[in-house]
């Protein structure tokens, strides 16, 4: 009797031992992964569709689960230090940072952690701090960069209107983001002999207040760079500085959707793809994002809003022509709040 009993203790003990292996297996491919977003706009929610549609198509691929938990701060710099709280609570397996203020933020939160961070459309990952290069990030965070050509930009202005003489820059002075490609926009401007003026705005309200300031000036054309204050904006100020001849050149196809003339730059639904490319790296293939260099994209398409040029009196035909040789493609777009 004592010889069964210990048989059946066994059998027990060896069917828990394979149950907790199972268990354990199952919890090895399973992984959490915390995604906040700096604040709803076009741009950084096509992003994250893209890192949702991209994790599920890696996960049947590779027979692994991702639990995604999206949050958003809106950019409230109190509730986005509780939602990193809360993925810390929540003991996430990784964080994903869309934008740079969410990036940073994120960086400070998990330096004793060491909880891996990939970035999203993080314009000068380097310049903000967040890697040491863009080849050995050196840290917890690696990430996709939306870098924008400033140049490039600043290039179709005169492209359209070679006699343009005053240019309004139009940007959040608190967006790291937008710091480098203002400071590269005023050096481009000087040298041409063009006079500029800031207009800035650290909301909503306010970004409406400077575009009545762009049009009360009568300035020829309004740069913006990736800024995500003024892409929030940009449905509620966009029909009057076309309303008033005053064409708006920003750092995103975003910006064109929701009514700009013209966006120019990076793919972000690619961006968004790439970037869950690289939480699969880290999560499923093991590596470490200091490792993992920081991939960067071409910013030669330059979106034209068909609706503005009407309103400008211009034929996007004309356009496309004009600007054909400072750019890798040329595309059009109607407005409208998102993408499809």
């Amino acid at each position: 009797m004592k010889k069964l009993l210990s048989l059946i203790l066994a059998a027990v003990i060896a069917i828990t031992v394979l149950t907790a292996c199972q268990t354990t297996s199952g919890q090895e491919n399973t992984y959490t992964v915390g995604i906040c977003n700096f604040v709803d706009d076009a741009s950084l929610n096509q992003i994250i569709a893209n890192i949702r549609a991209q994790l599920e198509k890696i996960g049947k691929d590779k027979k692994v689960t991702f639990n995604v938990i999206e949050q958003n701060c809106n950019m409230d710099s109190n509730v986005l230090s509780q939602i990193i709280t809360d993925f810390q609570t929540r003991k996430v397996d990784l964080m994903v940072a869309v934008a740079t203020p969410v990036a940073i933020a994120m960086q400070n939160a998990t330096e004793d952690s060491k909880t891996p961070v990939v970035f999203a459309a993080v314009s000068d990952p380097v310049g903000s701090g967040v890697v040491a290069s863009l080849e050995k990030p050196g840290a917890n965070l690696t990430g996709t960069s939306d870098f924008l050509n400033t140049e490039a930009v600043l290039k179709l202005i005169f492209a359209k209107d070679p006699e343009a003489k005053n240019v309004a820059l139009l940007y959040n002075v608190s967006e790291d983001a937008s710091a480098a490609p203002i400071k590269t926009a005023k050096e481009f401007l000087t040298a041409k002999g063009v006079s500029f003026k800031e207009y800035t705005g650290t909301n909503t309200s306010e970004i409406g207040l400077a575009a009545d300031a762009i049009i009360a000036d009568k300035c020829d054309a309004v740069f913006t760079p990736t800024d995500n204050t003024v892409m929030a904006a940009e449905l509620s100020i966009y029909e009057k500085l076309a309303d008033a001849g005053i064409p708006h050149y920003a750092g995103a196809d975003s910006f064109a959707l929701n009514g700009a003339f013209l966006g120019y730059g990076v793919d972000y639904a690619n961006l968004g793809v790439k970037t869950a490319d690289m939480i699969a790296e880290i999560l499923v293939d093991g590596k470490k994002p200091a490792d993992v260099p920081v991939q960067t994209f071409d910013n030669g398409t330059a979106t034209v809003n068909t609706d503005i040029c009407e309103k400008l009196g211009v034929k996007y035909d004309d356009i496309a022509e004009l600007f054909k040789p400072f750019c890798t493609k040329v595309q059009s777009i109607k407005t409208a709040e998102s993408f499809e």
